[in-house]
């Protein structure tokens, strides 16, 4: 069965390694939540920088799978299933 492919912008792939995209290998449907815990789980960095302490996705992190923002679908319960393809933008602010 494909992987589900994480890919990560490049502000935040010095928190992941330096890799762009990173793979999850999975045997059926996984919610976006249990996604960002298996792969943030060698990177705890990564996985503070995308969540706030109560687990809830940060504010300025914006989640896409298949091209559809998590948050206009079911949010971190969104299902990802093998094959899929999961966009992390970060917002990044200036002046």
């Amino acid at each position: 069965m494909p992987d589900i492919s994480v890919v990560l912008p490049s502000v935040l792939q010095p928190l992941a390694g330096g890799q762009s995209i990173l793979t999850a290998p999975t045997d059926g449907p996984v919610t976006v939540a249990t996604l960002l815990e298996s792969l943030t789980g060698d990177y705890p960095v990564l996985g503070r920088r995308l969540r706030d302490e109560t687990g809830a996705l940060r504010r300025y992190v914006n989640i896409y799978v298949n091209g559809e923002e998590v948050r206009r679908l079911q949010g971190l319960e969104t299902e990802v299933a093998a094959g899929q393809e999961v966009l992390i933008i970060q917002s990044v602010a200036g002046g």
